[in-house]
């Protein structure tokens, strides 16, 4: 991948967000999509929402949110859902759109930067460690809060 670029999620890219694969055993650890949508419908100006393309062929989708009123301290600057798809994983786009949330985290002048998964086997814990995350905790629902100093 060597013509990596984050563009916002548009009406020419939303459709091929929408298709990316997954390898099996990971869609266990996505949220079902109406969720994902419903967050957007709800706080609009608090969602960031890119996908990354390598040259012209959409290979990933990160949203991250951004509250720095939010009652729930770990959702004041997150990562909320980063799909890569099957055949671009391991080939640096997820690390690429994960750099790219930071960037803008940064630019909001914000410090650190969270990520909530599910922890098991086949799951994303060890991308996100690779890239940086560390356990801080667990969500009320028993999930990995991890976060990155920035």
């Amino acid at each position: 991948m060597s013509e990596l670029h984050v563009e916002e999620l548009s009406a020419d890219t939303i459709v091929a967000a929408n298709s990316l694969s997954l390898k099996p055993g990971q869609e266990e650890f996505i949220a079902p999509t109406t969720y994902a949508v419903a967050m957007v419908v709800a706080d609009p100006q608090k969602t960031w929402q890119r996908v990354v393309l390598d040259g012209r062929e959409v290979v990933a989708f990160v949203r991250a949110y951004f509250d720095d009123e939010s009652p729930t301290d770990y959702l004041r600057a997150a990562l909320w859902r980063i799909n890569v798809d099957a055949n671009a994983q391991g080939r640096g786009a997820g690390r690429f759109a994960v750099d790219a949330v930071i960037a803008e985290a940064r630019k909001r002048g914000l410090s650190r930067l969270t990520v909530v998964y599910e922890a098991g086997d086949g799951g994303p814990e060890a991308f996100f460690r690779r890239v940086g995350f560390r356990p801080t905790g667990e969500s009320e629902y028993g999930e990995v809060v991890a976060e990155i100093a920035l």
